[in-house]
């Protein structure tokens, strides 16, 4: 069963940064903050499927690239995220690239969701652009 987000204000962040959920995705979910690095908005958008928060998703997709409309599916969980690597996407790059392990549960079964996430930065805010998924 997803996290409700609720929940989650006193919990974990689902991100497994190590921090509470309030202070960390949590901020930017609720657009107090914004990612400061390309790597963060890939947690805080792991995140945002975690707890069914279509809307920061879609907020935070390039526009040339988002789509009209998505809907977060309650029917997976995500269990861990795995960041294997970073190219790029600090706080003065203008893009930069994280690749990652997505880990999950869906109708009892494990998976796997492992993608090469491209991100831009426009105006010192970061967006996803697209991934390679393997």
């Amino acid at each position: 069963m997803p996290l409700d987000p609720d929940r989650l204000r006193n919990g974990s962040c689902p991100c497994l940064s190590g921090e509470q959920y309030s202070e960390c995705c949590g901020r930017f979910h609720r657009g107090e903050a914004e990612a400061p690095t390309a790597e963060q908005l890939m947690r805080s958008r792991y995140s945002a499927f975690v707890v069914l928060d279509a809307d920061y998703l879609l907020r935070t997709w390039h526009p040339d690239t988002r789509p009209a409309t998505l809907d977060a599916d309650p029917g997976i969980e995500w269990r861990r995220l795995d960041i294997l690597a970073t190219q790029r996407g600090g706080p003065l790059d203008a893009e930069g690239t994280v690749e990652f392990a997505a880990h999950f549960r869906s109708d009892g079964e494990r998976g796997v969701q492992r993608e090469i996430s491209r991100f831009l930065r426009i105006d010192r805010r970061w967006y996803y652009l697209d991934g390679d998924v393997s």
